[in-house]
C-alpha cells in the first residue's frame, strides 16, 4: 500500500519484500526512546503516549541535519523519504511498547524477523496465537492508511509539513489531531455505544429492540456513531471489507451479529429521521468489534492502531508534498467587521 500511495504502481511481490527488508533494517528502536518512554505516566492515553514517541524521535530527523548544513529546495524529497522510512520502520514496535507497558506489565515480546510488518506488528501485541489476528492487523493497515487529503490527520501533517517541519513533528501534529472523538477516536465510541446498548436491552436484541435504541439515541440529540461520513454517500467500502473478514473469522461472534442488524436498520431509521446527509455505516463502525473479538479489549489503544495506519498514507504524501515543492499553507482570514456584515446578510435572507 505504501508503494502504492508513493509511486502509483502497484508493486510486484519481490517489491514488498524488499520494502519489508529495508523496514526491518531500520526497525531498531534507539535506547534513549525506550528510556523516554518508560519516563511516561503508565497511565498516560496510548495516544499521548505514541505523539510524544514520535516527536522524541526528531532528534535523529536526517531532513532537519541537512536543512541546517544547507541543501537545494529540489533535493528536499531525498531526506523527506528517509525519515519517513525511519518512521514506518519503527511505528509498529512503539505502538507493541505502549500497549506491553500500559496494559500488560511493561512485558515485552521481542519482534519475530521472519514476519512483515502487519504481522509482526500483531506478534508484538501478544493478544493471540490465532493466525487470523495477523490477517486481520494486514487488513487494518491497508484499511485505514488513508482516503483523501481532507481529513483532519491527513491535512493536519501536510499543513505542518508545508512550513518545511520534517516528517516527526508533522506526523505527531497529525497523531494529534486524529486523537480527536470526531475523527479516529470515532471507533472505540461505536463499541462503546454498541457495548452500552447490549447491557441495556440484551446480549442478543432483536431488530426491533435495536430500532427503538437507534431512535431513542437520535431523539436524544446525539449521534449513532459509524454512521455517515463528510465524503461519502454510500456504505463505506472499508466497512464491506471488514464485514467479509468477520463473515469468514467470526461469523458467530454476538458483537459482531448486533453490529450486522444496526447494519440492517440504521440507515432506513436515518433517512426517515432527514438529518443525516449519509445513513450508510463508516469504517469506524466494525473496526472496534473486530479488535475486541481477538482480545485487544482496551478502548482506548484503537487509535493507537489507527494512528500506526494513517501513517502510511500521510507520510507518502509528505514525500510528494517536499517533491512538488509545495508552499506553505496560508488559510485566509476575515474582520471582525466582515463577520458582522455576514450575520447581518444571513438574517436579511433569512426574513
Amino acid at each position: 500500500m505504501f508503494y502504492l500511495l508513493l509511486t502509483g504502481d502497484i508493486p510486484t511481490y519481490e517489491e514488498c519484500v524488499a520494502i519489508t527488508e529495508e523496514w526491518r533494517r531500520r526497525s531498531e528502536l534507539p535506547k534513549y526512546l525506550i528510556d523516554f518512554m518508560n519516563a511516561i505516566p503508565v497511565d498516560t492515553h496510548p495516544m499521548t503516549q505514541f505523539s510524544l514517541a514520535i516527536l522524541q524521535l526528531q532528534k535523529d530527523s536526517i531532513f532537519a541535519e541537512r536543512y541546517r548544513k544547507g541543501m537545494h529546495k529540489l533535493d528536499y524529497w531525498d531526506p523527506m523519504y528517509e525519515d519517513v522510512m525511519n518512521i514506518l520502520a519503527k511505528l509498529p514496535a512503539i505502538a507493541a511498547y505502549i500497549y506491553r507497558r500500559t496494559y500488560k506489565g511493561n512485558v515485552h515480546i521481542p519482534a519475530d524477523p521472519k514476519l512483515d510488518w502487519g504481522g509482526n506488528f500483531a506478534h508484538m501485541l501478544g493478544v493471540t496465537d490465532d493466525p487470523a489476528f495477523k490477517d486481520l492487523m494486514r487488513l487494518y493497515l491497508v484499511l485505514h492508511c488513508d482516503h483523501e487529503g481532507g481529513n483532519v490527520s491527513a491535512h493536519t501533517c501536510h499543513l505542518v509539513g508545508s512550513a518545511l517541519s520534517d516528517a516527526y513533528y508533522s506526523l505527531s501534529a497529525a497523531m494529534n489531531g486524529l486523537a480527536g472523538p470526531l475523527h479516529g477516536l470515532a471507533n472505540q465510541e461505536v463499541l462503546r455505544w454498541i457495548m452500552e446498548m447490549m447491557e441495556k436491552i440484551g446480549q442478543d436484541p432483536t431488530k426491533e429492540q435495536i430500532s427503538q435504541y437507534i431512535w431513542d439515541t437520535l431523539n436524544a440529540g446525539k449521534v449513532v456513531p459509524g454512521y455517515g461520513h463528510a465524503v461519502l454517500r454510500k456504505t463505506d467500502p472499508r466497512f464491506i471489507a471488514q464485514r467479509e473478514f468477520a463473515l469468514k473469522h467470526l461469523p458467530d461472534d454476538p458483537i459482531f451479529k448486533v453490529v450486522s442488524k444496526v447494519f440492517e436498520v440504521a440507515p432506513d431509521i436515518l433517512m426517515k429521521h432527514g438529518k443525516a446527509k449519509n445513513p450508510w455505516p463508516n469504517v469506524d463502525a466494525h473496526s472496534g468489534c473486530l479488535l475486541w473479538h481477538y482480545g485487544v479489549t482496551e478502548y482506548d489503544f484503537y487509535t493507537v492502531f489507527f494512528g500506526v495506519s494513517r501513517a502510511l498514507g500521510v507520510l507518502a504524501q509528505l514525500i510528494w508534498d517536499r517533491g512538488l515543492g509545495l508552499p506553505i499553507e496560508r488559510p485566509k482570514s476575515v474582520t471582525t467587521e466582515w463577520i458582522e456584515q455576514f450575520i447581518a446578510s444571513q438574517q436579511a435572507n433569512k426574513a
